[in-house]
């Protein structure tokens, strides 16, 4: 799998205009998606995370970790949505 990071890390700061520190985004998706998608969401998150918070793509990172659909349960709906639901500004419509 290739650098689904975009942009290079050069920046001696990693803060926004107003002084926040940056992102690191981690997307958790099923095995199976191409290069070239991840690629293109990859861009599509930093590009927005630009605008909102107003910084350069230097700053900003993505990574993209594949968990098998029969792990999903146990190695992302319960720890990363169940148990931090207080934390997800999105949540999803599905439960298991």
């Amino acid at each position: 799998m290739g650098n689904p990071s975009i942009g290079s890390n050069t920046s001696p700061t990693n803060s926004t205009e107003d002084g926040d520190t940056m992102p690191h985004v981690i997307v958790k998706l099923w095995p199976g998606k191409s290069e070239q998608q991840k690629r293109r969401l990859a861009k599509a998150i930093t590009d927005d995370v630009m605008k909102v918070l107003r910084c350069g793509e230097e700053s900003v990172s993505v990574a993209f970790e594949e968990v098998d659909a029969n792990e999903w349960g146990e190695k992302v709906y319960e720890p990363d949505i169940v148990r931090k639901s207080d934390t997800l500004y999105k949540k999803p419509g599905y439960t298991l």
